[in-house]
């Protein structure tokens, strides 16, 4: 009998998917995604059953991610290609930014992929940073790049964008396609209605967004669709050091600020309380005469 170490006939380790919590394995692996089911409007009829128990499926996504993430230091979001090449100027960018973050005491967030999130990853965990990905299923394989030291798999990609803001100080934003354009208007988005407040978003890779800005600036600012000032939510520089202060002065910016509305808070309670005390003192005297 022939040595088989434990591997049978057409067994050999294949492609995987994570869904949530679940890791699929060749067969085993289905070509739709639990987004698919979500937003497919066809086959309605059967709302009352399998979407109230997709709803409990999307409320363990965000208490897993609440409470994972919920102890992190400071942190950025970075995003950029899966698609870009280790040794493309984005790449050797990103890597580059990773560090500098690290050592500038945030830890990096990802969509923990390959190309430019894995460059990411990489330069802020060998800076001994703390490196973090957020996977997602997708119908094509992806998986989580081997830098990422903290990882969570999402079944929805609105569960993962929350997590993407709400851990984040700010973002940066490097050549990519449609999910990081994605993820680039939602925070402007946020951050002009209000939603967010002093949130950095730093593009790098200037050249690459040249086209883009400028179609910003002379047509959607020229027609009246965005102000002059929603221009200036966006930091271009192809310079890591000035985009890491950018996202530093920022947050201390934030800091004094908070701290100034928590004195003035302080300073309104001791006014009211010694008015209170004043008015009492002379009830007490009127009383007495």
């Amino acid at each position: 009998m022939g040595q088989s170490n434990g591997r049978e006939a057409g067994r050999e380790p294949g492609r995987e998917r994570h869904r949530g919590a679940v890791t699929l394995r060749r067969q085993a692996i289905t070509s739709s995604t639990a987004d698919q089911h979500l937003l497919d409007s066809r086959g309605r009829g059967d709302w009352k059953t399998k979407d109230a128990w997709r709803a409990l499926r999307i409320l363990s996504e965000f208490v897993e991610g609440f409470d994972t993430l919920a102890d992190l230091p400071p942190a950025v979001s970075v995003f950029g290609s899966a698609r870009s090449r280790p040794e493309s100027p984005e790449c050797q960018l990103a890597e580059a930014l990773g560090a500098a973050l690290a050592r500038a005491g945030y830890a990096v967030i990802t969509g923990g992929g390959p190309g430019v999130m894995e460059a990411a990853n990489r330069g802020a965990s060998e800076a001994g940073g703390l490196s973090v990905g957020l996977g997602i299923e997708l119908p094509f394989e992806q998986g989580l790049n081997d830098w990422v030291d903290l990882a969570i798999d999402f079944r929805y990609f609105f569960a993962r964008k929350t997590m993407f803001v709400k851990y984040a100080q700010a973002f940066v934003v490097l050549p990519g396609g449609f999910g990081t354009l994605d993820e680039l208007f939602e925070a402007l988005t946020l951050v002009q209605t209000g939603k967010v407040t002093r949130f950095p978003v730093v593009l790098m890779g200037a050249e690459y967004w040249s086209g883009l800005l400028d179609w910003l600036r002379d047509t959607m600012a020229a027609d009246g669709k965005i102000g002059p000032v929603d221009l200036e939510l966006m930091c271009v520089t192809d310079d890591v050091d000035a985009a890491v202060r950018h996202i530093v002065e920022a947050e201390a910016a934030l800091n004094a600020e908070q701290e100034a509305i928590r004195e003035e808070a302080v300073a309104d309670t001791a006014a009211d309380q010694r008015a209170a005390a004043e008015a009492g003192s002379a009830g007490d005297e009127s009383r007495g005469r």
